[in-house]
């Protein structure tokens, strides 16, 4: 009985820690958590042992704590991460028409939804099915990844050209929207090879070697857009009603649980490129289901890929979460499996209890202080942490994934393609031909 209130007062704790934190923009919960295993493993080595039985149930609740309520400033501030990118535009949306708090509660609801969907009809299939497919697709994971890299570029169509003289001004404006996906991918994939192969940044803090280029990448170009347009947001309104119904809802979990799967079983595919994978299979049209949907996708992208660890006969590491854990703990079968699924289940409930207080606080204080000042402390905020976390090298990391970042506001191209840094080396070392890419890149 005494460990089953520690488990609670862990995952209560690391729900409400990591739901507090994610209301800061631009920080992410994998900078907490790697903190977090440090200390753990200081207190280790001076013999100081911390039971699996309050840390598990901590991380659980920060990486489900994270990923629901982390839409605030995801929407209402404008610094998204990866996953929350195809979120945004719609949620911005809602901010500029006054229905911020609607569109971050929609999102909210879905992330329940895909709690509902991962603990209920996930869970109880996964010990069965999943380590057979693991086993018919382990061989096949490098062609799959070429095949998603491949789709993923070729549906950035030309968006330009039908009118004007012909010729060679004609052609720029049909394919640099194209051009300029192309540049962002091949670009930020050189700078994956050098950071992921010879990083600059100190050994002691390598587990966050590739932080400053996604805050560059993702974070920083955003917040220039927002202080650059000086955006003026009209008042919001708080509704008492989502006009959400169960049809609504569950075409949500269908493109977003496909999305979001995706994303959390293949190898480096995150939660922007399952959510676009899904988008075109599901082709769902419905401006609230693709809110929700999204919603339904980043939960189970970040929250399924901490999960898949503790499947018995599974032991997935796909996120970086299930690696900060495995550094500590080695899942020992049902027990692990059955705790972590109650925790799961415990941490967004309360989670979405936390997300109507914490999106009307946010709200507030975007009433009375100017949305560019605003983004201005936001910017301020991220490259602090960067500083503190990577120093001086980590800033110049951050400047130069900037540059790369700022293509596709500036080009109107896809932002996903930015993904080049991670799809791109891995996708080489996958297939074989890495060591060429870095021997003519200098890097062996």
């Amino acid at each position: 009985m005494s460990s089953f209130f520690v488990v609670l007062a862990s995952v209560v704790a690391g729900t409400v820690v990591s739901g507090l934190l994610a209301c800061l923009p631009g920080l992410h919960v994998y900078n907490v958590m790697g903190a977090l295993v440090l200390g753990i493993l200081s207190l280790e080595s001076s013999g100081v042992a911390i039971p699996p039985d309050v840390f598990l149930p901590a991380m659980t609740g920060m990486v489900v704590g994270w990923s629901m309520i982390n839409t605030i400033p995801s929407v209402l501030l404008g610094t998204p991460d990866e996953s929350a990118l195809f979120t945004v535009l719609p949620g911005q949306k809602y901010l500029m028409s006054g229905r911020g708090y609607e569109g971050t509660m929609i999102t909210a609801l879905g992330s329940l939804a895909g709690a509902y969907f991962l603990v209920l009809v996930v869970a109880p299939c996964a010990p069965v099915y999943l380590p057979v497919c693991q086993q018919v697709l382990k061989g096949h994971m490098h062609w799959v990844l070429w095949i998603i890299i491949t789709f993923m570029i070729m549906s950035e169509w030309p968006k330009g050209g039908n009118r004007g003289r012909a010729g060679w001004a004609k052609f720029y404006d049909a394919w640099k929207t194209l051009l300029a996906g192309l540049a962002t991918f091949i670009l930020a994939g050189l700078l994956g090879f050098i950071l992921l192969t010879r990083s600059p940044v100190s050994h002691e803090v390598a587990f966050q070697n590739i932080m400053p280029a996604f805050v560059g990448l993702f974070a920083v170009p955003w917040c220039l857009l927002n202080i650059i347009s000086a955006a003026d947001v009209p008042k919001q309104r708080i509704t008492k009603s989502l006009d959400m119904n169960g049809d609504i809802i569950l075409r949500s979990v269908w493109s977003g649980g496909l999305g979001g799967g995706i994303a959390a079983y293949f190898p480096i595919v995150t939660g922007g490129v399952g959510g676009m994978l899904a988008g075109h299979a599901c082709a769902q049209r419905e401006e609230r289901i693709f809110i929700m949907g999204q919603g339904v996708s980043k939960f189970i992208y970040y929250v399924g890929a901490f999960m898949f660890l503790f499947v018995p006969g599974l032991n997935l590491t796909r996120g970086g979460g299930a690696w900060m854990v495995k550094t500590l703990h080695t899942p020992m079968g049902m027990g692990d499996y059955y705790m972590v699924l109650g925790c799961i289940a415990i941490s967004a409930a309360l989670s979405y209890l936390m997300m109507s207080p914490l999106a009307r606080g946010t709200l507030w204080l975007i009433d009375r202080i100017n949305y560019r000042h605003a983004s201005t402390l936001a910017l301020g905020i991220i490259l602090v942490m960067v500083f503190a976390v990577t120093g001086w090298i980590g800033m110049f990391i951050a400047a130069v994934a900037t540059g790369v970042g700022l293509l596709p506001v500036l080009f109107g191209s896809r932002r996903l393609n930015c993904l080049g840094i991670l799809l791109l080396p891995i996708a080489c070392n996958m297939s074989g031909f890495g060591e060429v890419i870095t021997a003519w890149m200098g890097l062996t």
